[in-house]
């Protein structure tokens, strides 16, 4: 791939001042904005999904514990600036801080209201249906209940279903064998073929040994039998462990037909790209963050151009780690983050206050790589904004 150095980014001539881990300061060019084209259909070559963030309510109040008020405006216009660039939108799912603030009178709303936009622009929407509406579930009867009445409403918005993991089955379940017997029955009662979703325990540490083992091959062995079991319900699978090789393992046992989603935000050029004989598709929070140059890349892709398409994923990548970086479940708020700077939201607010879940030394670097990656729409407006935050941190200079 191109590296970020080797690439030729013109500059604005501006510059920002951007605090640095000890009490120091470094100042970044701004780079000129990249003219991204849009592509509003598909692509022919892959499935692509973003993970979409909900934009808070700035006159809610998002403080942790109290429930979720959403800025409605801004959370559907950026998914129609996902569905701009050829995306569809994996609804309701940890990006949207399912289990982070985000309750189920929300995630309703949310759902709806997506879904009848999705149908309007002809997109492709799927959304995650779990068990995070009851607090009440001591047994796998139970959690199978929970999962039902949710599995219900996605269908009933005409959204995908995606059975995503759940912590309540993860803290009932004694095994394997609770995990098939759930989501055995799950796959006997949904309409069209749903998207699995294993989440692994860096993006939840409550899902720690899903499948019945904290070990990943025995846990895959599970994974694969109920998948193999039920190929005609399964689209596919969205597997989120941050390793390309158990990746690429997985998707070679999977049954013909059954496309694997990739969750690893670390490593999705190369996942995604493939092998030659295989590939991944998409199913990525990170793409949220990086959806015009993501685009670019897939028509890369559909064009048979993979020098383009590498050139075009690789300054998006150390980004996306940063995002991602430990602990990764707070990568919501780089994601937001992202979106303020672009302009997509009016405020850096997020339900359950949770913008203050990253440092400012952090933030900083996140806005040095989306420069470097031209993937700030307005630089200047961006700079002007992370400085009026940096006063407000107390590290203004």
């Amino acid at each position: 791939m191109t590296s970020l150095t080797e690439r030729e980014v013109p500059l604005t001539g501006a510059r920002i001042d951007l605090p640095v881990a000890g009490g120091g300061w470094r100042t970044v060019e701004l780079a000129e904005p990249r003219e991204w084209a849009e592509h509003p259909g598909p692509y022919r070559s892959r499935v692509a999904f973003a993970a979409a963030h909900v934009a808070a309510d700035p006159w809610g109040e998002n403080v942790p514990g109290a429930p979720a008020a959403v800025d409605w405006d801004a959370t559907l216009a950026f998914r129609r600036h996902l569905f701009s660039y050829g995306l569809g939108v994996a609804e309701a799912m940890d990006t949207a801080q399912r289990n982070m603030g985000l309750d189920w009178v929300a995630v309703q709303e949310l759902v709806t209201r997506s879904s009848e936009q999705a149908r309007a622009h002809d997109a492709r929407i799927a959304a995650g249906a779990g068990t995070d509406h009851r607090t009440d579930l001591v047994s796998v009867d139970d959690v199978l209940a929970a999962y039902g009445e949710q599995v219900e409403f996605v269908e009933g918005t005409g959204a995908q279903v995606i059975l995503m993991a759940s912590r309540q089955l993860a803290a009932v379940a004694a095994g394997p064998d609770d995990y098939l017997r759930v989501y055995d029955e799950l796959l006997r009662q949904v309409r069209e073929p749903v998207i699995l979703h294993w989440l692994g325990e860096a993006f939840d540490p409550q899902l720690r040994g899903y499948w019945g083992s904290t070990d990943i091959p025995a846990a895959t062995e599970t994974f694969l039998r109920l998948v193999s079991s039920h190929a005609a319900k399964v689209d596919g699978v969205k597997v989120s462990l941050l390793s390309a090789e158990h990746e690429i393992g997985l998707r070679a046992a999977l049954p013909a037909g059954v496309r694997l989603y990739t969750g690893d935000d670390f490593n999705y050029p190369e996942l995604i790209r493939g092998d030659g004989d295989q590939h991944s598709d998409a199913l990525l929070g990170a793409f949220a963050a990086i959806a015009p140059a993501a685009s670019a890349a897939l028509a890369a892709l559909d064009d048979g151009d993979l020098a383009r398409y590498d050139a075009e994923l690789a300054p998006t990548l150390a980004l996306s780690r940063h995002v991602f970086a430990a602990p990764t479940f707070y990568y919501k708020t780089g994601i937001a983050f992202l979106a303020w700077l672009s302009g997509h939201q009016p405020g850096f607010t997020m339900v359950g206050g949770l913008q203050s879940a990253r440092s400012v030394v952090h933030l900083s670097e996140a806005f040095a790589l989306a420069n470097a990656a031209r993937l700030l729409p307005d630089p200047e407006r961006a700079a002007e904004r992370f400085q009026g935050l940096l006063a407000v941190a107390g590290a203004a200079r």
